[in-house]
């Protein structure tokens, strides 16, 4: 498969058109958001490309990425938004506008399986066996083309993942339980910030 991969630095371009549904996906330090910075975010308008912004981890000045994050007319597709968004509030300051998580959807609507990973998704509805091996290596510095293939590929299979979860859950009559679940995506981040991570629902 040939990618499309444009790698920025700092920011998008301006006048950048990437149309009204995104795929975005980040890459951090590590998974302490108190400790760990966001280092890459990585969007694909579902065209085999991926635009991948190097942020400036000293100002996470992005204004063109920032606008994009909060525009409500843009459908944005994460897997495991909630992980994703912390780290954009925290680093860029932004709330994220129009979410949709895949792996709330799989757990909604594929309940025959208990893998809900990124890579058992690919695998299921696009035939495609990623690596993950690079999940932990070092996003804060010079990028390898391994690297840039890797964040590629955890986000140009989003939309045929999203498309085909979204009949899934039409399908079992759970759509309506998965748009007011993702409503609250916001608000589960909020309680992350303030260290409420556990399930507050629980007895």
């Amino acid at each position: 498969m040939n990618l499309d991969i444009k790698l920025h630095k700092e920011d998008l371009p301006d006048q950048l058109d990437l149309g009204d549904k995104i795929a975005i996906d980040c890459e951090f330090m590590g998974l302490n958001v108190e400790r760990d910075s966001l280092c890459l975010v990585q969007i694909s308008t579902g065209n085999n490309d991926a635009h991948i912004i190097k942020l400036n981890r000293e100002t996470y000045d992005a204004p063109n990425l920032k606008r994009i994050l909060k525009d409500e007319g843009i459908n944005k597709i994460f897997h495991y938004a909630r992980a994703d968004l912390l780290f954009i509030k925290k680093y860029l300051k932004v709330d994220v506008a129009n979410v949709e998580c895949t792996k709330i959807m799989s757990k909604l609507a594929r309940s025959y399986s208990d893998k809900h990973g990124l890579k058992d998704l690919i695998k299921e509805f696009t035939g495609n066996d990623i690596n993950k091996n690079l999940q932990s290596s070092d996003f804060g510095g010079d990028l390898t083309d391994k690297q840039l293939q890797y964040c590629a590929k955890d986000v140009i299979y989003l939309h045929k993942i999203f498309f085909s979860l979204e009949k899934i859950l039409i399908r079992e009559k759970r759509d309506k339980l998965y748009l007011d679940t993702i409503k609250f995506i916001n608000n589960r981040v909020n309680l992350d910030l303030a260290s409420f991570t556990s399930d507050i629902w629980s007895h």
